[in-house]
């Protein structure tokens, strides 16, 4: 399995910035597809945004314009670079990885966006 360590989580002020990093290890393989969801008081998990190892992205229409995903060269860390956040991005984001064996996910990381 892949082990995944979330960072970057706070509180902001509506409008500011934060950007969530998610380092991978353990296994690996030629593809795989890094993103991240967020969760909201045990609602439903819902997609935010997601890379591709050959680097194409897609991001929910709610986040489009504002959040950015990217991943170092070594495809084993990824970020989501989130602007002009809104109060209902608040949740708990999760990092996910998907490769041949299934899906891996990170403990999660608060971001709470104060209005």
């Amino acid at each position: 399995q892949v082990q995944l360590v979330e960072s970057g989580g706070g509180l902001v002020q509506a409008g500011g910035s934060l950007r969530l990093s998610c380092e991978a290890s353990g296994r690996s393989s030629s593809f795989q597809v890094m993103g991240w969801y967020r969760q909201v008081n045990g609602n439903e998990r819902e997609f935010v945004a997601g890379i591709y190892s050959n680097g194409i992205t897609k991001y929910a229409d709610s986040v489009k314009g504002r959040f950015a995903i990217s991943r170092r060269n070594a495809r084993n860390t990824v970020f989501l670079q989130m602007n002009s956040l809104k109060p209902e991005d608040t949740a708990v984001y999760y990092c996910s990885f998907v490769g041949p064996w299934g899906t891996s996910w990170g403990q999660g990381t608060q971001v709470t966006v104060s209005s």
